[in-house]
């Protein structure tokens, strides 16, 4: 059962913003690496807590409990953040349909909470992906939700060619506070292309909390290739909306602009 999607007065005006954008960029398509913000990468990374080091922390949404080390060691990604915690709920509360007995790829995964979850909720397997400074926590919290039989843990790169287990068979596309870092924009909208690519019948939900206004530049480069859809059924909508998470599943364009 795929997710119920509507298209919102919101959605709209994010759509409006972002044409907006592109005329920009067709006129000064450099405008962007002008300002200060380019070079600043305080600006780019959330805010996370030093103190944060090898703690554990306890998450249920509906029946599913996970328990989750978190650890700002190896990056912000060892943090459980806001947009992951929404995804996970909706998993949990309408999208069970779409995980059980399907093979789930996350990006991002970080801490693997989203597929720890996908795993507690029967997924054939669960691929929790990210760079290679976060994979002993994934792997970490893997052994100790008891799902080292039900989730794979793989370095992907965003950008670079897909590892094999990516390549084909997917069922579910999974993604969750991946835009915050700027120069990382174009690779991560480059391997969402090459998953649909190789999976044309996957579902990509996408889970996304805005931060900052250069954000937009994301959803820019977003939009050549994808279209996207609010999900509207999570019983937390309003709830995660009025913090800025919104809930996407992304629509491959047939013709990119």
């Amino acid at each position: 059962m795929s997710p119920t999607v509507i298209i919102t007065e919101n959605h709209e005006t994010i759509r409006q913003e972002l044409e907006e954008e592109e005329r920009l960029d067709e006129i000064d398509p450099l405008r962007h690496l002008r300002g200060s913000s380019a070079t600043d990468d305080s600006e780019f990374i959330p805010t996370q807590k030093p103190s944060v080091i090898n703690q554990i922390i306890n998450r249920t949404f509906a029946d599913i409990e996970i328990k989750l080390v978190v650890d700002a060691g190896p990056g912000c990604g060892g943090i459980a953040w806001p947009a992951g915690e929404v995804l996970s709920n909706y998993l949990c509360t309408h999208g069970r349909n779409l995980v059980k007995g399907k093979r789930c790829l996350e990006l991002g995964s970080g801490t693997g909470l989203v597929s720890l979850v996908a795993a507690k909720l029967g997924s054939k397997v669960s691929i929790a992906t990210d760079q290679s400074p976060l994979l002993d926590l994934i792997r970490h919290n893997v052994e100790i939700n008891d799902l080292g039989h039900f989730v794979q843990v793989s370095e992907l790169n965003w950008g670079e060619p897909l590892i094999p287990m990516c390549s084909s068979n997917l069922d579910l596309v999974l993604a969750a506070d991946c835009v915050y870092f700027e120069p990382a924009f174009p690779l991560l909208v480059q391997t969402l292309k090459d998953l649909n690519t190789t999976n044309p019948n996957a579902i990509i939900l996408f889970c996304y909390k805005k931060r900052r206004k250069a954000d937009k530049k994301f959803f820019v480069l977003l939009r050549k290739h994808f279209d996207w859809q609010n999900v509207q059924d999570a019983q937390d909508r309003v709830s995660y909306e009025r913090e800025g998470i919104s809930l996407f599943k992304l629509i491959r364009r047939s013709i990119s602009i």
